[in-house]
């Protein structure tokens, strides 16, 4: 049983005065950690920390900020089975899917550690006789993520490491219902030395830690991965001040059949986008479009294909879908 944590200010802080959420595996309902509801008091107190940090961060040259993510990439390789083990677990992924992202996640890291190279101003021609305009880029300060549960270890990486190699501190949102993988990575991040402050991880639900990381006068930019619903109120709590949002949000993705594509592929494409993480990630196929000359032909290669399709729980065996 997990007893997730905080992380603030370079350490773990137990909640023990809030109220206590249950985190289950979606196959068995089983109850396999403990997290809680945070508080908008915390939440204040973890972006004060990385308000505190952010300017010796900035100053740290971004070679050197690029080492921590290549050390957090080889912790997340040493402890990659057991990351794989909770993933299933906790999201319900299949073991395929589940150790892809835990790989690709330290693959990323990686890539963006070499941007701290690539992080160059302009020099621009002015309008002007000799004269040039020099265009510099600045750290905007402390931003937050707020976080989904279907791919909830990779988007750790994808929200943390552009702010950090580029000089921004930043506060960590997990989804309440996969906590564990979010408070796993941060066990490694913090063996790497990283400055407190400059990483912060604050639990809780997305009206309350949600909605502070989104409306606090001192968070710069806030970037979330969830629904429509989600991103608008995100949208409405960052107008407050006129922060920057960067919004991931659901889609209705189109499949589009024409009569001279190969069925047994398009069949095969079709399936493959609707089953992955049992449906559940942004870009599955949700509107299908088919010729009306191929249309029976096509449909009935796809019922045949799709009562193939084996789902059970995913730790048991090698299932196509998590039940």
């Amino acid at each position: 049983m997990y007893q997730i944590k905080d992380y603030v200010n370079g350490e773990f802080v137990e909640r023990t005065d809030l109220e206590i959420v249950n985190v289950l595996n979606p196959a068995t309902e089983e109850i396999i950690a403990h997290t809680y509801n945070g508080t908008k008091n915390y939440t204040q107190q973890a972006i004060q920390c990385a308000k505190e940090a952010q300017k010796a961060w900035s100053e740290t040259p971004a070679i050197e900020r690029a080492q921590y993510l290549k050390k957090i990439a080889k912790g997340i390789r040493e402890r990659g089975e057991e990351l794989t083990e909770i993933i299933i677990k906790e999201g319900g992924k299949t073991r395929e899917l589940a150790s892809t992202e835990v790989y690709f996640t330290a693959d990323y890291l990686e890539y963006m550690a070499e941007w701290a190279r690539r992080y160059e101003g302009e020099i621009i021609q002015s309008d002007r006789k000799n004269e040039h305009i020099l265009l510099y880029k600045k750290p905007l300060g402390v931003t937050s993520g707020i976080l989904p549960w279907n791919f909830p270890f990779f988007l750790v990486a994808r929200k943390m490491a552009p702010a950090l190699v580029t000089g921004n501190t930043i506060i960590m949102k997990p989804s309440e219902e996969t906590p564990i993988n979010a408070y796993i990575f941060t066990e490694i991040l913090d063996t790497v030395g990283l400055p407190s402050g400059v990483f912060n991880l604050v639990n809780g639900s997305g009206e309350i830690v949600g909605d502070e990381l989104a409306r606090n006068k001192d968070i710069e930019l806030v970037s979330i991965t969830g629904s429509e619903d989600a991103g608008k109120k995100v949208m409405e709590a960052a107008s407050t001040n006129i922060t920057k949002v960067n919004l991931e949000l659901g889609g209705k993705a189109p499949a589009i059949v024409l009569e001279d594509a190969d069925i047994d592929k398009a069949v095969q494409y079709v399936i493959d986008s609707r089953i992955i993480n049992t449906g559940q990630v942004c870009n599955c196929v949700e509107r299908l479009y088919v010729q009306k000359s191929i249309e029976e032909q096509f449909i009935e290669k796809l019922v045949q294909k799709m009562s193939s399709v084996t789902y059970g729980n995913t730790l048991d065996g090698d299932y196509d879908m998590d039940r």
